[in-house]
């Protein structure tokens, strides 16, 4: 891996003059499972973007480990999408789908609950110091580039701790979602066909394919299903072929896989690329994909005395990047979240027919029960996989044989 010394693209340094203006079309605009017309809901859909968590590099926060880096300039952009992903679950989860943020308004409890998770320290539940530490698990050092398949993997390992949120994780390797599973998952405390389990032993529960003891579960909340984060890593595109096709190919099934996603209202986007630098993708408009940039440095943020967070730089304030479809890197994780059952059971629906309206492959396969000829899975019965399990998953989702920047502060 070859890195290059470039100057650091700084908050201070963005004016809204660089950025272009939101089009006027008649096509119809998406955006993380909305439907808007861009020529009568302009304002409506910079409110929309604006109200989404924008987690950027960040400087000057304590060292992560105590003696290690006081910044993730150049290295941190897939952690950044990865907390935004997770950030927009967490407000799902605790402020609704219609939540809007409004600038110097007072701050909701549980809006600053969800803040003080991801800020630069490292006791926060999804702290850059967290994933950054818990990705040594994972094979990654400290300052190392993340592919999506790896900071999917941490985020799961991460919400275990969150007794807050209650979230059930669930990584869909092999471009495949067992409904079963996920029902097992999100509602441990039943069998698959609805009756109650028990433990006689007392023992401690798993969530998210970990044991759990911290963040049991009070016996009033044995009967509810665990929120569901759905994270499907998938590697699009092919490379065995004619290379005058390829690129027809990849954006013919990158489009296809931007539509399902973001027609969908579980949707909470898509983490991934392209070659030197990871975004958040929350929509499309055409053949442009919608995104949230974290390729700015900013200062590290420190909560007021009265507990409210300091928040404008956690908001895109400026109008949304975008990107052609074609210009995408074919490794990504696509996301979604389901508050309760019937979500889930709606989100299976939709995507079963989305998928039959279209000739030949879906972007994953969607089925009941695990088949008997299927391989254990590393997500669901493997708890501690050895590294040559993670090494080929990571070779085979995550693209990080790129040249990668390091920006100069």
């Amino acid at each position: 891996m070859h890195f290059y010394i470039s100057a650091t693209l700084t908050y201070d340094t963005l004016g809204f003059g660089e950025f272009d203006d939101f089009p006027e079309t008649s096509e119809p605009v998406w955006i993380l499972g909305k439907e808007f017309n861009a020529l009568t809901e302009k304002d409506d859909i910079l409110s929309h973007v604006t109200s989404r968590l924008w987690f950027t590099y960040r400087k000057n926060f304590p060292p992560i480990g105590g003696t290690g880096p006081t910044s993730d300039t150049g290295w941190g952009c897939m952690l950044r999408c990865g907390q935004m992903i997770l950030g927009e679950a967490l407000v799902r989860r605790h402020l609704g789908r219609d939540w809007r943020w409004v600038r110097s308004q007072s701050q909701r409890e549980d809006y600053i609950g969800i803040l003080n998770a991801f800020l630069d320290k490292k006791d926060g539940y999804y702290s850059l110091h967290q994933i950054a530490q818990m990705g040594v698990g994972e094979g990654k050092s400290i300052g190392q580039w993340y592919g999506p398949n790896t900071v999917a993997q941490v985020l799961k390992k991460l919400a275990v701790f969150d007794s807050w949120s209650r979230l059930a994780v669930h990584v869909a390797m092999d471009n495949t979602v067992v409904i079963e599973e996920i029902k097992r998952l999100c509602m441990p405390w039943l069998d698959y066909g609805g009756a109650a389990c028990v433990d006689l032993q007392g023992g401690m529960s798993e969530r998210n394919g970990c044991l759990e003891g911290a963040c049991a579960l009070a016996e009033e909340e044995t009967a509810l299903w665990n929120p569901l984060l759905l994270l499907i890593p998938l590697r699009l595109g092919l490379s065995d072929i004619n290379e005058a096709y390829i690129e027809t190919l990849k954006c013919n099934d990158i489009f296809y896989v931007y539509t399902q996603c973001f027609q969908l209202p579980q949707s909470l986007g898509v983490i991934g690329g392209k070659p030197n630098s990871a975004h958040y993708f929350i929509g499309y408009v055409g053949e442009e994909l919608i995104y949230l940039d974290p390729h700015t440095t900013q200062p590290a943020v420190e909560p007021c005395e009265d507990s409210q967070v300091p928040d404008d730089t956690y908001h895109c304030q400026h109008p949304p990047c975008r990107m052609h479809i074609c210009e995408i890197d074919p490794s990504i994780a696509v996301g979604f979240f389901c508050r309760t059952e019937d979500d889930f059971d709606d989100w299976c629906l939709r995507f079963r027919k989305l998928s039959h309206t279209r000739a030949g492959l879906p972007m994953f396969e969607l089925i009941d029960c695990q088949p008997s000829h299927f391989a254990c899975s590393v997500d669901v019965l493997n708890l501690n996989p050895d590294f040559s399990d993670s090494d080929r998953l990571e070779r085979f989702f995550d693209s990080e044989d790129e040249e990668f920047e390091i920006l100069s502060l």
